[in-house]
């Protein structure tokens, strides 16, 4: 353990080494403050994203047509691959996004079967501006590390995502 501060992931560890001595619980050093951050800046941030009138889901709608470039177009069927949803919970959001003024649903012109989903100006203008809310909340967790530590931290999660296939 190193001079950092205690946190309440050290009271379970404690609890743990008093009525099972015999336990490694590295994995609930690791993962038990993993999903502590997770849970703390899931909420911060989903406050962020609030203050646009938008969801977590919603947001990642608007944020993964933004990234594919102009004109800011995918499939239905390309967003529930890239956001591991079910078509019917894809629906939900898009309906509700449309209503808002955000993206619009149109024929595809190269299958008559098919549909595109591009965002509007209101909703590049909303993303641009909610990505950056949620940017700074976690900008600001990050404060607390050093821009050496920060690096350390995603190499280290990103083998560990690698390594499990998450």
């Amino acid at each position: 353990m190193t001079n950092s501060p205690k946190d309440p992931v050290d009271a379970i560890i404690d609890q743990w080494a008093v009525v099972r001595p015999d336990l490694d619980t590295t994995p609930v050093e690791v993962f038990g403050r993993v999903y502590r951050l997770a849970r703390a800046l899931g909420d911060r941030t989903e406050k962020a994203y609030g203050r646009f009138g938008i969801s977590r889901g919603e947001f990642d709608v608007l944020a993964t047509l933004r990234r594919a470039g102009e004109p800011h177009t995918l499939s239905p069927r390309e967003l529930s691959a890239t956001l591991m949803l079910t078509t019917g919970g894809m629906t939900g959001r898009l309906d509700k996004l449309e209503r808002a003024g955000l993206l619009r649903r149109s024929p595809d012109p190269h299958d008559r079967r098919a549909l595109q989903v591009t965002l509007t100006d209101e909703g590049l203008r909303l993303i641009d501006e909610a990505v950056g809310a949620g940017l700074a909340v976690q900008t600001e967790a990050l404060s607390h590390l050093n821009e050496e530590q920060a690096g350390q931290l995603a190499d280290l999660l990103r083998t560990l995502v690698v390594g499990t296939g998450a």
